[in-house]
């Protein structure tokens, strides 16, 4: 199976946010970035397997700042390491003021997929072509955690 480029299926959406977004205080409701964050890695995921994929875990999610009505919000995500069937994506997200045009790095998350047969079988995917030393970095922190999820579940299987 060929490889392919991190570049390759990389992808970003943007969209303001709007009203029914929020929360009585004008806040974003965590979940609504939660979902953006789950379709931008699935559209990497897709597009580096070239199939069905499914989240399997969102490892981690940390929210820096607040999101308001009528922000841009800015999701970016790129597949840091593939497995056999799996793939960690990670997404950056961005917040701009469009009045004031600040930006803020707004939250960050990684997720795992895995890749689906035509029965819903996991299948092997390409593996990961990485061209540059952020990559490269990104790669290396995706294997470290992948080394920790692989820890945790071996302590919480009961004996």
């Amino acid at each position: 199976m060929e490889g392919k480029t991190v570049q390759a299926s990389s992808v970003t959406l943007a969209m303001v946010m709007q009203p029914q977004d929020a929360n009585p205080a004008g806040n974003i409701h965590g979940g609504v970035i939660m979902k953006m964050i789950d379709t931008t890695a699935g559209v990497a995921a897709i597009r580096h397997a070239r199939c069905n994929v499914v989240t399997a875990s969102i490892d981690r999610l940390d929210f820096h700042y607040p999101v308001f009505i009528g922000n841009l919000l800015t999701l970016h995500a790129a597949v840091n390491m593939t497995g056999r069937t799996s793939m960690e994506i990670g997404v950056r997200v961005e917040t701009e003021d469009l009045v004031s045009g600040e930006k803020r790095h707004t939250a960050s998350a990684y997720l795992t997929f895995v890749a689906l047969d035509e029965n819903g079988r996991p299948r092997n995917i390409p593996p990961l072509i990485l061209e540059t030393d952020e990559e490269r970095r990104r790669h290396q922190e995706a294997l470290k955690r992948s080394r920790h999820r692989l820890e945790e579940r071996q302590r919480e299987t009961p004996n």
